[in-house]
């Protein structure tokens, strides 16, 4: 079980949304906490704690008159913290290698993988090759309808028809390194974490998951830890003191260690 942290940046600010609120018109999302500080004291702060495989996501569109500045606090973090930090949000086999040169580990892929509401085993290979399986991580964000968690795209906007399974997660390890998985009707809302869900990511163990969404306590990180079976990685954003929340962020990461150790 790993800690692994965030720098979530819209609108060119770093901030804590709830995730079910973001919207493209108007460039809209319910603010947590807009941080004063840039994504480079993010990046360094994970930096001098030694903690590897933290994500940077950029909330706008690339249409976005806000695009720019979100994806220039982006590149300080990456600058600041090179082969250190993960980044999403907009990433396709166009722009994917350039994200790598500028220093990321991985990229974070989800809207251009799962296309029209299915898998585009097309594009998914076209980012394969872009960077190569070992630098790309998806991201199964999904939310709950009917029989399941199904996943979302476009800023978490639009259900499709993938339904996150094991046998889901068979297919799709073939072509990553990691999984990233947003429970999306919980995030930012630091209300407790979808446990159904983290016993589902922590039944499978193949390739590394991390489990992001709604962790309020030491309890939620108890659980994780338990339904995760120790190897189910995690996020926590709205909740941890970084962000206005009540979650010591060194307490965290003494806890982490104690569960690794033990």
């Amino acid at each position: 079980m790993q800690f692994r942290p965030c720098i979530d940046i819209h609108n060119g600010k770093v901030k804590q949304i709830v995730g079910s609120s973001l919207r493209d018109a108007g460039d809209q999302a319910e603010e947590n906490f807009v941080a004063e500080q840039d994504g480079a004291f993010f990046a360094r702060l994970y930096k001098n704690a030694g903690i590897c495989g933290g994500h940077i996501i950029l909330l706008n569109p690339e249409q976005s008159e806000y695009y720019g500045a979100t994806r220039e606090q982006a590149l300080l973090a990456l600058h600041e913290y090179p082969g250190g930090l993960q980044i999403g949000g907009g990433i396709h086999a166009g722009n994917a290698a350039s994200f790598i040169k500028e220093g990321a580990s991985h990229v974070i892929v989800t809207s251009y993988v799962f296309k029209d509401g299915r898998i585009s085993f097309e594009n998914l290979n076209r980012l394969v090759s872009a960077v190569g399986k070992e630098h790309l991580v998806l991201d199964l964000s999904c939310r709950f309808k009917e029989d399941g968690y199904y996943i979302v795209t476009d800023r978490w906007q639009k259900f499709t028809e993938e339904k996150v399974t094991t046998e889901l997660l068979d297919r799709l390890a073939e072509y990553c390194d990691e999984f990233l998985v947003h429970a999306v009707d919980v995030e930012g809302k630091a209300s407790g974490i979808e446990e159904e869900l983290a016993g589902l990511l922590g039944r499978w163990n193949r390739i590394p998951v991390t489990y992001a969404g709604g962790v309020r306590n030491f309890e939620d990180l108890r659980k994780i830890r338990e339904l995760g079976h120790g190897h189910l990685n995690v996020t926590i954003g709205s909740a941890l003191d970084l962000f206005g929340g009540t979650m010591p962020y060194q307490k965290v990461l003494d806890y982490i260690a104690s569960v690794q150790e033990a």
